[in-house]
């Protein structure tokens, strides 16, 4: 029998690597920035110092102290004095999640070419509360809506599943239906390897709308019906990007920290690296669940993330990253 390896207990407390600064005072933060990028060259130590070791709300507040005070806008002083990864890394953390996560599904889908990747990524990782204002600041932003604009730029099966995603009405009751599980099980089961083809439309009914406690009961119950995990089936009824959907929520279901530890280390592997997906991941999950990821990291492929991260990208870009993952 095929099992998931992982744990069907859901995700374990959240473990932050960046949090709110004891210590804060955010105009000697605003001096110490100003005098970094308005001196002689830059000074990236300070940069990397300060970005990496202030909550989002932090961050925000020097944003608006630092033009009270110098008259001048941070975020296009940061932009003219740095290039590049350390560039695209340190105004990622300027932004508030939110609007961060809006920027990046909108720059998925701009122009020719969709990042499906990215698409899958967020709209799968997100609770209903992000995803909604991720709705309103998309809105806000572009004067588009986020859903259109799926609909416009994928097709089929995927297109419906994060179309679904994007409304941000999964289910959030912590009661589990005990009855229902296996009766879903069995509908999963019926859908896919019990018959020639697969009905997606099944498979999107359950796994997008109902909440993580049901779903992991739906699962152990499909593993006893099928003999092989949700996962395994999924791995040999579908392909493409829709493959790659149903398997992020799945893990997203399942052990969170596990996916986003898989999609690091995919980013790294080989020759090359995915800096965008390296960046999005990294800064997205610093005030979330990073201390969670690491560990997951390190008990899945036996590497501690920040030796990958080290020896995968280098100078102030490297530093910036290994400073907010915190080895």
């Amino acid at each position: 029998m095929a099992t998931y390896t992982g744990s069907y207990v859901g995700p374990t407390s959240p473990y932050p690597t960046i949090v709110t600064f004891p210590g804060f005072h955010a105009e000697a933060d605003v001096m110490a920035l100003k005098n970094a990028v308005k001196g002689l060259g830059t000074d990236q130590e300070t940069i990397i110092t300060i970005l990496a070791n202030r909550s989002s709300s932090q961050r925000q507040e020097i944003i608006q102290q630092y033009k009270l005070i110098t008259g001048s806008d941070l975020i296009k002083d940061l932009k003219s004095d740095l290039s590049g990864n350390f560039e695209e890394t340190a105004l990622a953390l300027m932004e508030p999640p939110a609007l961060y996560d809006a920027k990046l599904l909108y720059k998925a889908m701009k122009g020719a070419g969709t990042d499906e990747d990215a698409l899958i990524e967020i709209l799968s990782s997100r609770t209903n509360d992000e995803i909604k204002a991720i709705n309103e600041i998309y809105m806000e932003q572009f004067r588009r809506r986020l859903d259109e604009d799926i609909t416009g730029d994928t097709s089929g099966p995927l297109r419906k599943l994060l179309v679904s995603l994007s409304t941000g009405q999964r289910s959030e009751k912590p009661e589990v239906d005990q009855g229902k599980a296996r009766k879903e099980a069995e509908e999963l089961y019926s859908a896919g390897e019990k018959k020639w083809g697969t009905d997606e439309s099944v498979f999107l009914k359950v796994l997008a709308s109902r909440s993580h406690a049901q779903l992991r009961a739906t699962f152990i119950a499909y593993e006893e019906i099928a003999q092989r995990s949700i996962l395994n089936s999924i791995e040999r009824e579908m392909s493409g990007h829709t493959k790659k959907a149903y398997i992020s929520v799945v893990k997203c279901v399942l052990n969170p920290a596990e996916y986003f530890a898989d999609e690091l280390f995919t980013s790294m592997k080989g020759l090359g690296t995915d800096n965008k997906k390296l960046i999005r991941i990294i800064v997205s999950r610093a005030e979330i669940d990073m201390g969670n990821i690491k560990m997951a990291f390190l008990a899945k492929y036996n590497k501690a993330l920040h030796i990958m991260v080290d020896g995968d990208t280098s100078g102030d870009y490297r530093d910036l990253l290994l400073a907010i993952i915190k080895p």
